[in-house]
């Protein structure tokens, strides 16, 4: 009888290979399962990984044969004694240290990124990432606000890390959310700035969101009515009375955002304001201002005196 076929020794290692079309149509295919003891003999073969779907991607050649010979030659790691311990190994409980014991205010945005990173990536050395995050992103509010696939594009930044990340923009927009839906928000200015320089400060696309409010000024919707390009997004003013009309609103607040990162409006934002507003007045819906975020700061119509 024969040995064990390759399809078999791979099978015993956890590992699952199947065949895929990529992108450019051409065959592929790809490796999933218990995949990270095995992360340098899958590069050496020609993999690549792609963090969003957690699986190994090969391109062109089954990589069967050469994934058995090397799980054949696979040492069987070094023991704990025999063991380099990294560098970094004290660092983390260091860190963690100065933090627990209230030093919050000494800590660099890094320094911070390095301990969420902590929880996700539990083999290396999250520094240069953390510092490459706030490099590419700009600043921790970047860093937080930037998408998955954005996120991904970074070294070593692995799955857990990218979701982990963008759930702590959603649960820390959510949580400036609920300041503002507690009472009127005219009388909670800087909690609404907030909220909408976490929700849409840093986004990398405009979009155009309408605040509807109650005869109170209490929040009923808040909602995104349009999405578009870096430096365009079409709003017409007729839908943007005629949600309010449906959500029994008496007033709202528009918002959108310049990714550009000038909130200085354009003659287009104030045409369409004066539009918006005009159509407003005549079914009984204010309009109270219209806020533009960027990453540098906001501008409102009501204070620059264009409503």
């Amino acid at each position: 009888m024969g040995g064990k076929s390759d399809l078999d020794l791979l099978s015993d290692a956890g590992l699952n290979l199947s065949e895929i079309t990529t992108p450019d149509g051409s065959p592929g295919y790809q490796i999933s399962g218990d995949t990270h003891p095995y992360r340098h003999m899958l590069r050496e073969a020609k993999g690549r990984w792609d963090k969003m779907k957690r699986v190994w991607v090969f391109s062109g050649v089954d990589p069967t044969e050469s994934l058995a010979r090397g799980l054949q030659n696979q040492p069987k790691g070094l023991s704990e004694n025999q063991a380099e311990k990294p560098h970094y190994w004290g660092h983390r409980e260091r860190l963690r240290e100065r933090f627990m014991a209230g030093d919050n205010n000494g800590f660099p945005d890094y320094e911070l990124l390095e301990l969420l990173l902590f929880q996700c990536i539990p083999r290396i050395d999250v520094k240069p990432i953390a510092k490459a995050l706030i490099e590419r992103f700009g600043s921790l509010a970047g860093v937080l606000a930037a998408t998955p696939e954005r996120l991904a594009e970074i070294d070593n930044l692995n799955y857990a890390a990218v979701v982990h990340l963008a759930a702590l923009h959603e649960t820390t927009r959510r949580v400036a959310r609920e300041d503002i839906a507690k009472g009127p928000i005219l009388s909670s200015w800087d909690k609404l700035i907030t909220y909408l320089k976490t929700s849409m400060g840093h986004a990398k696309t405009e979009r155009f969101q309408v605040l509807y409010l109650n005869v109170n000024n209490e929040l009923i919707a808040d909602e995104i009515l349009q999405q578009g390009t870096v430096n365009h997004t079409p709003v017409y003013p007729r839908e943007v009375i005629k949600r309010a009309l449906e959500l029994e609103a008496t007033a709202l607040i528009m918002v959108h955002n310049h990714p550009s990162g000038d909130p200085t409006p354009s003659k287009a934002d104030i045409s369409m304001t004066r539009e918006l507003a005009e159509a407003g007045e005549k079914l009984d819906v204010m309009v109270h201002d219209h806020i533009i975020m960027s990453k540098h700061g906001h501008s409102s119509f009501r204070d620059m005196g264009l409503l």
